[in-house]
């Protein structure tokens, strides 16, 4: 095993430790954010950071970094106070990560990578065609974390668009009939493989193997 100390770690050449670190985390979803300005100009983005904050309200965040240089992303959402969150699958992760190029403000990612802009009534932010798991959501609060100057962005989730035979009959998400993928460090995109849904964990029982469905095997 390779020990690596703080020390190390501060000294360690920029993008090569951001590498290490952002591997650390593990397999973290991958998710572009649509956004909309004033203009009406659509901006499109990948994002790793989204995660669940709560089921009552639906709330999710995302942390994007300092807003010291144009953050299109950031900027449309104080703008509008709307966005999609739109799964990566298979089909297109290759169009979501060139998002991360750094595009100027009158330029639209769609066009770029040849992605399908899509809308529902009632959502001004665009939603990527082809995702087959998408929401839409409004902005909450946006919270600076000092420590890095980073901020972590809260919306509450107003619309779900999904496949319908991914739904199953308990309310879980087979994500992965969705043929979603992953991102690990930066850049490597994964697929997953299900080893098995599992019981409500109980003290002093083991837990037992579901069906899809959330039953009992």
């Amino acid at each position: 095993m390779q020990h690596i100390n703080k020390d190390q770690l501060v000294n360690m050449e920029s993008r090569y430790r951001a590498l290490v670190v952002n591997s650390l985390s593990g397999f973290k979803s991958a998710n572009v954010i649509g956004t909309c300005n004033s203009n009406n100009i659509n901006n499109l983005a990948i994002f790793s950071s989204v995660v669940h904050l709560g089921a009552s309200p639906a709330l999710v965040g995302f942390v994007t970094r300092p807003d010291s240089v144009e953050r299109h992303t950031l900027e449309n959402i104080k703008q509008t106070k709307q966005y999609t969150i739109n799964q990566v699958n298979e089909s297109f992760w290759q169009q979501a990560h060139q998002t991360s190029a750094r595009y100027q403000a009158d330029e639209c990612e769609f066009t770029e990578t040849g992605l399908t802009a899509e809308y529902i009534d009632g959502v001004t932010a665009p939603f990527v065609k082809e995702s087959r798991l998408k929401y839409a959501v409004t902005l909450k609060e946006i919270v600076p974390i000092d420590l890095n100057g980073t901020l972590f962005v809260i919306g509450e989730i107003t619309d779900i668009i999904c496949d319908k035979e991914a739904i199953k009959s308990d309310g879980y998400i087979d994500i992965e009939s969705l043929n979603t993928v992953m991102v690990s460090g930066l850049d490597s995109y994964h697929s997953s493989n299900r080893l098995s849904r599992l019981s409500y964990a109980k003290p002093n029982s083991k837990p037992q193997a579901l069906s899809l469905d959330g039953h009992t095997q």
